[in-house]
């Protein structure tokens, strides 16, 4: 995929925060950049992992479960789902985008997943550019059955967006929708957003005007313990720890803009995923937890609901087969919940519920 060149800025040129919003056309051309990074960059944290390589899931030679009947079937946000697992938020806004939310919905309605979608900022408003835009999102026709989230930035949340927010959820169907958290990747992003004043009254008084639950997320930076603590009193359904030692996005968003990382320090910056999700489920010891930021395999996947998650989610793995068809996209979104069943078994759990139970060994930290 080829792209054209990001014009060369300095760090110094950053504007203020008052900068209006890009238009569409730039919205949709900074997608493209994104997956091209992603595809062939180097995005992943360097010196972060996600810490579950620092815990143990107890190995139990003497299961006394079947393989076969290992039940993964969960509910979240109201949806009954075939297993504990999310196709993460990934994109939209252009034909590429179209493509690979396409898929992704119809690997999710093959194996009974839930799937969330990429930011929906570029199709609010009621003009035919964002009609335009609106149609990458649309998998409904895919996937009548799946848990659908939608997806808006903390930074695009103000007193007037619960109308046209609801009316971008409405066209798409969705069944609730994520407010990303994201002040690193704004802070790195050309034209990002980067005043978060007021934002958490403006999220509580977003979620009580909205008839959609309302799920707060990272990217890939983590929530941690001091973030959980300011959500507590929220009327919020649930929160996605995104924790670091997957894809940074302040890396990707440095790529982009200067086609090199110049602050690779910052690059690296975040909470590991199991460290998110202990401190998180610390604090909010009954909200819904979904555990994302790295979650590679079905071991990582078992270890984050033995520690508390209620639901994991991946995106990046099932980038390039989502670009190819959705049966890739089941290929490889398959054999990872097909590891998941075998680590339940192995483990000695019957269902999530039971893994849970067992739990895991080590700190994470």
């Amino acid at each position: 995929m080829t792209l054209p060149p990001t014009p060369s800025v300095t760090a110094s040129s950053t504007p203020p925060s008052t900068t209006p919003p890009p238009p569409r056309a730039i919205m949709a051309t900074r997608k493209l950049r994104h997956i091209d990074a992603c595809l062939t960059g180097q995005v992943e944290f360097v010196g972060v992992s996600t810490g579950f390589a620092l815990v143990e899931l107890p190995y139990n030679a003497l299961t006394q479960t079947s393989l076969a009947d290992v039940n993964l079937s969960s509910r979240f946000l109201g949806s009954s789902l075939r297993a504990p697992v999310l196709i993460g938020a990934m994109t939209g806004g252009a034909e590429l985008a179209r493509t690979i939310n396409r898929n992704l919905a119809g690997a999710a309605q093959q194996l009974g997943v839930g799937m969330m979608l990429g930011s929906q900022r570029i199709m609010l408003g009621e003009d035919a550019a964002a009609r335009t835009a609106a149609v990458s999102f649309q998998v409904r026709d895919l996937a009548p059955d799946i848990l659908l989230i939608g997806n808006i930035g903390l930074a695009q949340v103000s007193d007037t967006l619960a109308g046209p927010l609801t009316t971008a959820l409405e066209r798409v169907g969705a069944n609730a929708v994520a407010v990303h958290i994201n002040p690193l990747q704004e802070a790195m992003q050309e034209s990002g957003d980067t005043d978060f004043t007021d934002s958490l009254q403006r999220l509580g008084r977003l979620t009580a005007d909205l008839d959609y639950p309302v799920l707060v997320k990272e990217v890939g930076h983590g929530i941690g313990g001091a973030a959980a603590r300011r959500l507590r009193d929220m009327p919020i359904a649930a929160v996605d720890v995104a924790g670091a030692g997957g894809t940074s996005w302040a890396r990707v968003e440095q790529l982009v803009r200067y086609g090199e990382v110049r602050y690779p320090a910052v690059a690296d910056w975040g909470i590991p995923t199991a460290r998110a999700l202990r401190e998180v489920r610390h604090e909010m010891p009954d909200i819904p937890l979904v555990a994302s930021g790295g979650i590679r395999s079905g071991m990582d996947a078992a270890k984050a609901l033995a520690m508390g998650a209620d639901v994991v989610a991946l995106a990046r793995p099932l980038l390039a087969p989502a670009i190819e068809s959705t049966g890739a996209a089941v290929d490889v979104l398959g054999g990872f919940i097909e590891e998941l069943r075998i680590c339940l078994h192995c483990a000695g759990a019957a269902d999530v519920a039971g893994l849970r139970r067992i739990g895991v060994t080590g700190c994470g930290d």
